[in-house]
């Protein structure tokens, strides 16, 4: 079986494609790779309209099966090849999108999921929302991102409590809130200042002399990932809820890894919701930057909670990791979440469906639901969470076991690869088909 793949990012460009539109879907083939390599011969493609149906017809020449797995959303997928093409999405939203616009038939999910006949989603929601339009024999499989293995600690060491102790961040900035003037960045004082004051920051940051930076850290740990330019992920409750919740309490702490490729863009937003909460000794710190794997084994190690309070997720490969490694979270149990979160490993939020659009449609014509977290509720999971990993250490691990076990059984390589063995066998069936129809 030749298992081709491919997605509209690759590694040189990641940098600076940090929290553009679909960038996670790079992270996403990247952790099935070793995988697909295990199934079969894997070739990744970079021009899909000239390599895939070269390869296709080869190898249908010499009798080998042949499948070519885009992970880009419908509407980005390539068509026109003959090779049984399967794109590997991830969707959110109860309803998938069923009408074109902009003169572009591809829009219309429907269009191209009928041309390829057969697709790849990351959570049970999602394929739920694609049967809706395309019927319950439609042949989709739910099929995460394999993160458990990667991220699972040799032993269970998570720990709520922190007693002091430094974080190490290379290849990131960190920025320790309290330690500078939010005033800067307040709406009365112009937008250059604030502006300046980051330009010099990332001025530093990017000098090769640079030592890694060194944060000290302690107490109850939170972390949060997000691109503070997508609209889904809901930081702005996030972080009034953690600044509500702890505004006295000086050893909780928030880090925030910000993934956006610019680091005004990625930090100005922050900072400007932070200058307008008035004082708080809780202590924020956000990381901007593509940090090496070894520092961001670090960032998961030191985190007592990851925190989640987005309007819908895919799979959200964050939570995936830290769970995995044994996290517990602070997040709600609605869209993707729904499969892997639960009481057992995590302090739930309480969350209600809201009507809504597309994220990509232009027209912002209401035709699906995502979900409203409780601002009161959030807050009230914070402050259970952070009595939890100070005063109950035996709860704590219980909560951080559960994580494991359940990433275990959604995420694993060994779960993963036998969902991927169905998809190849359907393909290998399907390749057979079309070999004794074009012989008889």
């Amino acid at each position: 079986m030749l298992l081709l793949d491919y997605t509209n990012f690759n590694k040189s460009s990641m940098k600076e494609s940090l929290g553009a539109p679909e960038y996670s879907y790079w992270f996403v083939r990247q952790a099935f790779r070793h995988l697909l390599a295990q199934l079969g011969t894997h070739i990744s493609i970079t021009d899909p309209a000239e390599e895939v149906d070269v390869i296709y017809n080869a190898a249908r020449a010499r009798g080998e099966p042949c499948v070519f797995l885009p992970f880009t959303a419908p509407n980005r997928t390539p068509l026109g090849q003959t090779c049984p093409t399967i794109p590997v999405f991830a969707w959110e939203y109860d309803t998938l999108p069923d009408e074109s616009w902009g003169a572009n038939p591809a829009e219309d999910w429907t269009y191209v999921l009928r041309r390829t006949g057969m697709a790849i989603t990351h959570c049970s929601y999602a394929e739920k929302a694609v049967k809706r339009s395309m019927g319950d024999d439609f042949p989709i499989w739910v099929i995460p991102a394999p993160m458990f293995d990667k991220h699972k600690r040799a032993s269970l060491d998570s720990k709520g409590w922190h007693k002091p102790f430094d974080l190490t961040v290379e290849g990131g900035l960190a920025i320790d809130v309290g330690a500078i003037d939010l005033t800067w960045f307040r709406p009365e004082r112009p937008p250059i200042d604030g502006l300046g004051v980051l330009r010099a920051l990332e001025a530093t940051s990017l000098d090769p002399r640079r030592k890694p930076q060194v944060v000290s850290l302690g107490g109850v740990i939170y972390t949060a990932v997000f691109n503070p330019h997508d609209g889904r992920k809901n930081w702005q409750d996030l972080l009034t809820g953690f600044v509500w919740a702890f505004r006295e309490t000086p050893t909780a702490t928030l880090i925030v890894k910000l993934t956006r490729f610019d680091v005004e863009q990625g930090i100005a937003p922050v900072l400007q919701l932070l200058s307008l909460l008035g004082p708080f000794a809780c202590r924020v710190v956000l990381i901007h930057g593509l940090l090496s794997d070894e520092a961001y084994r670090g960032l998961i190690d030191c985190t007592s909670y990851a925190v989640n309070t987005s309007y819908g997720e895919g799979q959200c490969l964050p939570l995936m990791e830290y769970m995995s490694a044994g996290r517990p979270v602070v997040a709600p149990d609605h869209t993707a979440m729904q499969d892997y979160v639960s009481p057992d490993n995590a302090f739930v939020i309480k969350s209600t469906p809201k009507l809504t659009h597309w994220p990509h449609d232009q027209r912002v014509v209401k035709r699906c639901m995502h979900h409203h977290i409780s601002f009161e509720d959030l807050v009230g999971r914070y402050r259970a969470s952070y009595r939890v990993a100070r005063d109950d250490p035996g709860r704590y691990a219980q909560m951080s076991e559960a994580a494991v076990k359940s990433l275990r059984s959604f995420c694993s390589d060994e779960v993963v690869t036998a969902q991927l063995r169905d998809v190849v066998k359907h393909v290998g069936r399907l390749g057979a088909g079309v070999e004794r129809a074009a012989s008889t």
